[in-house]
């Protein structure tokens, strides 16, 4: 039979390979995990930096947008206090050019009343004068000779002629 030697066990050999075994899971250990672990971690703390000046700035942006919002809403505000003010004014303007347009009307009407009434007046003196002078027309005209019936109808037409006149 042929001889087993190739596939024999050997203590020293496996207490050798554990040894070299350990020492090598020592050095990477030492010289392998440790930086890396390091390395993940500082990559870890840069990553939750980031997220907490994320945070922060969501959280800036929040206050500005409320910030934004309260003012634009003051601005509504007072938008709508011009708007009614103007028209306050507009239409206290509006009242006060109505009153003074108004005012002129009236006094316009009753400069134009004067006036006719003054024209009235006139014309009325005027007719009055005519009548007075017709009158004494025919008062004069009366005296110097008699009237009979005729005469008096022919006097009362001639009278009427003339005042239409």
């Amino acid at each position: 039979m042929q001889s087993l030697d190739i596939i024999s066990i050997n203590i020293w050999h496996i207490v050798i390979s554990l040894c070299n075994l350990l020492i090598l899971f020592l050095m990477l250990k030492k010289f392998l995990y440790k930086p890396v672990k390091k390395v993940l971690a500082d990559r870890q703390a840069a990553i939750d930096s980031r997220y907490h000046e994320a945070d922060e700035a969501k959280e800036d942006a929040l206050r500005a947008k409320a910030q934004w919002e309260n003012r634009m809403a003051a601005a509504d505000e007072e938008a709508a206090g011009i708007v009614s003010s103007a028209v306050e004014s507009a239409n206290r303007q509006s009242s006060a050019i109505l009153g003074e347009t108004r005012e002129k009307a009236d006094h316009m009407i009753s400069r134009a009343r004067a006036e006719a009434d003054a024209e009235r007046r006139k014309a009325e003196d005027d007719i009055r004068e005519r009548i007075a002078d017709v009158s004494a027309a025919i008062a004069g005209k009366l005296l110097e000779r008699e009237i009979n019936a005729d005469d008096h109808s022919d006097l009362i037409d001639s009278f009427i002629s003339e005042i239409g006149e």
